[in-house]
């Protein structure tokens, strides 16, 4: 059975730090186009971070930059983020995806539950 499973979300002050973790299971993520999206009350789903399949690259959106760092443990087959000097707006649910040799432009076809993420004083 194709899973992703993500864990690590929690409660946090503004300037704190959390990592996130999607555990793979059923297939492995070499291959696929893997990323962390988010969705906070009331607004639409964004992407935070991706690794493309094609060439390895890897994109941050604006918001995230010099913030936050995505990456992998193969070994694992398991997706990180990891998310430094927290802000209030960056409370919201966190979910990771995958897409078979996709870029991260790709329609992402598979998504784990999601893990909440709340920044507060």
């Amino acid at each position: 059975q194709v899973q992703l499973v993500e864990s690590g979300g929690g409660l946090v002050q503004p300037g704190g730090s959390l990592r996130l973790s999607c555990a793979a299971s059923g297939f492995t993520l070499d291959g696929y186009a893997i990323g962390w999206f988010r969705q906070a009350p009331g607004k639409e789903r964004e992407g935070v971070s991706c690794i493309s399949s094609t060439d390895g690259s890897t994109i941050y959106a604006d918001s995230a930059k010099g913030r936050f760092t995505i990456s992998t443990d193969n070994a694992k087959n398991t997706l990180f983020l990891q998310m430094n000097s927290l802000k209030l707006e960056d409370t919201a649910i966190y979910y990771c995806a995958a897409e078979w040799r996709g870029d991260c432009s790709a329609d992402f076809g598979f998504w784990g539950q999601g893990t909440q993420v709340t920044v507060s004083s």
